[in-house]
């Protein structure tokens, strides 16, 4: 398999974003797409967050969004290097530590869940970006060097936007360093789909029903994005993959980068029991503590096996079929899953499988793990050199044992594991986890997403359709459409007939750009 590699990421602080302003716009205006991921001080009743009616939904969310706070920032900008191999981006990562200057409501349990993971809360405190929430006050948006200006020239590059899980995340983007929200759901899509007139993508959104994968959360998409590359460049075949390269940061610049090694996947020989709750949710009530093993890059070698081994038994009872024989009992729409998943259901772990339904499994657990919940360009920037650092994305791990959400499960036991688990270990670095390395995983599975469609375009235009029909097909089916729990359909971000933009984003659209509103596109392309 091919070997490790490292990510840098810039850490932005408050005695260092000044000087680092000049590099982060530019990075964001020459880029193809931006991935973002917010860290927040937490997000209120877990149960209205999940609520059926999706108006009451976001009235939850605008709740949190008003009485909590952006903890930190993760950036990542992708540029897409045409004069390069194909699928070859030029990455560069900021982690921005962020201090809400007003009163706001932290939650113990976002407190435990970060700090188990590497958030230094004293840092914070001492070299913290200043910010205020809501409404555009004294005019300052537009103009100087802070967060809220910052998040105006995103704005004014008019680049798609990617998130994991998203929906939580604009909320709070918007509340923070944009204006008050709307209290209502179809006036907030409406501003939205005008301040990101490019498009807003939501990776977990493609994962679940355009990759189909097994599990959704973020790690685990990565991951398995991850292997998939691995494989298909190691292969030499014609399959679609992604190479990223970064850039060298010499001098004092080194010393505000965090190098995030991912280690290349051990062998696939390896034995560990799997603790069920996390293969299938991404997150487990015992954290650390549990005795099995939270080993993503393993748990997807199993789902890959035992898919395979589900292919090979449909395919003897299909031979059999054919042959006058009787097709065994037990075959299922889901033989295709592992017996813990079941794609696009959801399951309460602690129900049995006959109690399924449609509501998130564990909103307390689920929802704080989820990229974008309680997770509580490189010309004339000054800071990337010419050298870069060339790398194509492996099979990796990361060891980031913080799950992500709960989604995709069915039984959250199975009674065909080996109970002997009382010498088990599993390995944990609990400083994987930050918004900008997860920012820099939502925008590479974005990446390799669209390298597959390209490639399924390619071979549509092989087979003599329409331009028309062939432009239709891949991302832009994703185009503004947000994941929501336990909904089989997404948030579609729209400006319909029926809804007006609210005054305060009509206000800042002037501010932002000079009146002039741009309209949404309907294809994704890079330029």
């Amino acid at each position: 398999m091919a070997s490790s590699f490292v990510v840098p990421i810039i850490d932005v602080q408050n005695d260092n974003f000044k000087e680092l302003w000049p590099a982060m716009v530019v990075a964001i205006k020459t880029s193809s797409f931006v991935a973002l991921d917010t860290e927040l001080s937490g997000l209120g009743n877990r149960k209205s967050l999940l609520a059926e009616s999706i108006e009451d939904r976001y009235k939850a969310i605008c709740h949190a969004a008003r009485s909590r706070s952006i903890l930190s920032l993760g950036i990542a900008c992708y540029k897409k290097q045409d004069s390069k191999a194909a699928d070859t981006y030029l990455v560069q990562v900021y982690n921005l530590t962020l201090l809400c200057s007003e009163e706001y409501i932290i939650e113990p349990q976002s407190v435990q869940f970060l700090v188990q993971h590497g958030f230094d809360f004293n840092q914070q405190y001492a070299r913290g970006i200043p910010y205020c929430k809501g409404n555009n006050k004294g005019g300052i948006d537009g103009r100087g060097v802070h967060i809220r200006a910052l998040f105006t020239e995103l704005l004014r590059a008019r680049k798609p936007v990617v998130l994991h899980n998203g929906l939580i995340d604009m909320a709070f983007l918007y509340q923070s360093f944009y204006a008050h929200l709307p209290e209502r759901l179809t006036t907030f899509t409406a501003d939205l789909s005008e301040m990101f007139p490019a498009g807003i993508y939501d990776t977990k959104y493609i994962t679940e029903f355009e990759l189909r994968l097994t599990a959704s959360y973020l790690e685990y998409a990565y991951k398995k994005c991850k292997l998939d590359n691995s494989r298909s460049v190691t292969s030499g075949g014609t399959g679609p993959h992604v190479h990223v390269e970064f850039c060298q940061y010499a001098g004092h610049m080194s010393s505000y980068v965090d190098f995030r090694v991912c280690p290349a996947v051990a062998s696939a020989d390896r034995q560990s029991d799997i603790c069920q709750r996390f293969s299938a949710f991404g997150w487990c009530p015992n954290g650390a503590q549990c005795a099995l093993s939270h080993d993503t890059d393993l748990i997807i070698l199993q789902d890959e096996k035992g898919k395979e081994d589900k292919r090979k038994k449909r395919k003897r009872q299909r031979e059999k079929k054919k042959s006058g024989g009787e097709v065994a009992e037990g075959s299922h729409l889901f033989d295709g899953a592992p017996e813990n998943k079941m794609p696009h259901m959801e399951v309460d772990p602690e129900e049995t499988p006959g109690e399924q339904h449609t509501a998130e499994p564990c909103p307390d657990s689920a929802q704080q793990n989820e990229g974008g919940s309680v997770r509580t360009g490189n010309e004339g920037n000054g800071v990337c050199e010419d050298n870069t650092d060339s790398t194509a994305a492996d099979d990796t791990n990361i060891n980031r044992n913080d799950g992500a959400e709960s989604r995709t499960g069915g039984s959250s036991e199975n009674s065909n594991r080996a109970t002997n688990t009382g010498s088990q270990k599993k390995t944990t670095d609990t400083g994987t986890h930050r918004a900008g390395f997860d920012a820099f995983m939502t925008g590479f599975i974005f990446a390799c997403s669209y390298s597959i469609g390209q490639k399924e375009k390619a071979g549509a235009a092989t087979e003599e359709k329409e331009p028309e029909e062939d432009e239709q097909l891949w991302l832009p089916s994703c185009l503004n459409k947000v994941y929501l729990s336990g909904k089989a359909a997404p948030l579609n971000v729209v400006k319909s007939t029926f809804s007006k933009s609210s005054k305060a984003h009509v206000q800042k659209m002037e501010m932002v750009w000079g009146g002039r509103v741009y309209t949404t596109v309907t294809v994704f392309g890079f330029h």
